[in-house]
């Protein structure tokens, strides 16, 4: 076992990596958002999930203005280091739009079919 640093990761030109939010025990993924290394830091010093909103140019703790919260669980690596896996522990709906997950759309035959409604 070796020392975790964040600066080690593979960061694309912005300083993002993608993290992939999968909930602890069904597998069942959430919702997928990006962090700097600061966010990543943050994540693993308080384990509660803090992304990079790259609209806002801001640091958001999930779920710190919703209430729907995200406590990690465990925090993964990929084997090119480039996209991260957070197991999570999720309150309420992981979605911006109240859905549960944001992968509420399928493409099925040439058309979108919304999969579940807001809760």
């Amino acid at each position: 076992m070796t020392a975790f640093d964040a600066a080690s990761l593979r960061y694309d030109a912005n300083g993002l990596i993608p993290c992939i939010a999968q909930q602890e025990g069904t597998g069942e993924v959430l919702m997928m958002a990006w962090m700097t290394r600061e966010a990543v830091e943050r994540t693993l010093e308080t384990r509660r999930v803090t992304y990079w909103s790259r609209s806002r140019q801001a640091f958001w703790i999930k779920g710190e203005t919703s209430g729907h919260t995200q406590d990690l669980v465990d925090l993964r690596v990929d084997c090119d280091r480039d996209c991260l896996l957070a197991i999570v522990r999720q309150t309420g709906p992981a979605c911006h739009t109240n859905r549960r997950v944001c992968f509420y759309t399928s493409v099925t035959q040439g058309k979108e079919v919304e999969l579940m409604a807001p809760e």
